[in-house]
């Protein structure tokens, strides 16, 4: 249940990126629920642009690197601090959700990757034991091989 409230909050905080107005109409609110409701359906695969990867905005691929270079250096490291990876992790999501000004069906299936991303990010700072980060860790991994497969 409180996976399902963050997962809803994320999404209407995300689902506003681009938006100018800081009101939200009904609609985009349904649209926001009906989102996380089928966020693990088929139809939320990402999609490649015509054979392509998508190109995220520079502003926002700098904080998308920053997480990708975190992450293999970790991998590198024998002592492993999963915390302190998870916050950096954050700080840059924050960033990244801060500079959203992506548009169009490129920022739908950045999101198709993001929304899951984060809810691993939220996974790896929760983790009760070393056992548990460890394969977080191993998911956030996963994850940025499909980042690639998709965007540039």
């Amino acid at each position: 249940m409180i996976k399902s409230i963050t997962l809803f909050a994320i999404s209407l905080f995300l689902f506003s990126c681009g938006n100018t107005s800081n009101e939200k109409t009904k609609e985009q609110t349904e649209t926001a629920i009906h989102e996380e409701h089928h966020h693990d359906d088929e139809s939320e695969a990402i999609e490649l642009n015509n054979g392509e990867k998508w190109k995220v905005d520079a502003n926002m691929i700098t904080h998308i690197r920053n997480m990708e270079n975190d992450i293999n250096s970790f991998a590198k490291v024998e002592q492993k601090d999963y915390k302190a990876l998870a916050e950096k992790l954050q700080s840059n999501i924050d960033l990244l959700t801060s500079n959203c000004t992506m548009k169009g069906k490129a920022h739908d299936e950045l999101h198709k990757w993001l929304l899951p991303y984060i809810d691993l990010v939220k996974e790896l700072s929760e983790a009760k034991d070393e056992t548990e980060a460890a394969k977080q860790f191993e998911n956030i991994q996963t994850s940025f091989t499909t980042f690639n497969q998709y965007f540039q």
